[in-house]
């Protein structure tokens, strides 16, 4: 049997003096559509950055924490398996990084191609195909700081895919981008869903969750309140609970909104 994508059994870890995740108990299967929803500050960021070894647990008996079925990795291999898309990677790029450069940079855990690396044909080939695929072929020389924040987010997107990962990671997705942005971020989103890749979606916002993500965890406050089928857990009283706010929930062609 395929090992799961994930497996925290007791996963607490501290950001400073703060309990970002407490106890955390979760499986995630390999290839599974799934979304982690909560507030911000919640501990969903730490989530992601514990699975991507940038964030330990506190070591303690009954702890432990497998990804792909194993529990030690070289970080660089466990990264070429796990398609990240961040805010905190589009910060880091530096402005005059090109399309081509930043996907080029998935290759070498980077933002950018430094004079020390070497793309061989196979990776800049595969670089331009992944831009084809993604309809962005047009910003392979532009640089980013010359690029909208969707076309920039696209570029992001390319650069997780272009090792062809197993999972795609996705961070709030559409914070800084505008309404067409928005509904052009989620067309790519069902688009990779449906084409197989297993799609962890992270955010705070209910209307990112696209028809393909089956399964929602509700994180608070470092904690996991609920977990189950998307039909089950999205419901006003859950939501209401988890934003501390009267709220009203509909449903559109497979969409949620918070009324």
């Amino acid at each position: 049997m395929t090992p799961p994508l994930l497996s925290f059994k007791d996963v607490t870890v501290m950001r400073g003096d703060c309990v970002a995740l407490n106890e955390v108990n979760l499986e995630i299967a390999a290839g599974e559509h799934m979304c982690i929803l909560g507030p911000n500050g919640c501990g969903k960021s730490t989530l992601i950055k514990t699975m991507t070894r940038e964030c330990y647990p506190l070591v303690r008996g009954g702890c432990s924490i497998s990804i792909l079925g194993r529990e030690r990795w070289n970080i660089f291999e466990l990264r070429s398996l796990l398609g990240i898309v961040s805010p905190d990677l589009l910060a880091s790029c530096t402005t005059d990084a090109t399309g081509r450069d930043v996907v080029l940079s998935g290759f070498f855990s980077s933002t950018r191609i430094f004079p020390h690396h070497h793309p061989d044909p196979q990776q800049l080939a595969r670089t331009e195909a992944v831009l084809e695929r993604l309809g962005i072929a047009h910003l392979a020389e532009r640089p980013v700081a010359h690029m909208s924040s969707g076309e920039a987010k696209r570029t992001l997107i390319a650069r997780a895919l272009v090792h062809e990962p197993r999972t795609l990671l996705f961070d709030e997705p559409s914070n800084a981008l505008d309404i067409g942005a928005q509904l052009q971020l989620r067309e790519t989103l069902r688009g990779l869903a449906q084409s197989g890749l297993g799609i962890l979606l992270v955010t705070h916002h209910v209307s990112e969750i696209i028809p393909e993500i089956e399964r929602v965890v509700l994180l608070c406050e470092g904690r996991i309140i609920a977990d189950g089928p998307k039909a089950t857990i999205l419901t006003a009283e859950n939501l209401s609970k988890l934003f501390n706010a009267s709220v009203l929930l509909g449903e559109h062609d497979g969409y949620f909104h918070l009324y």
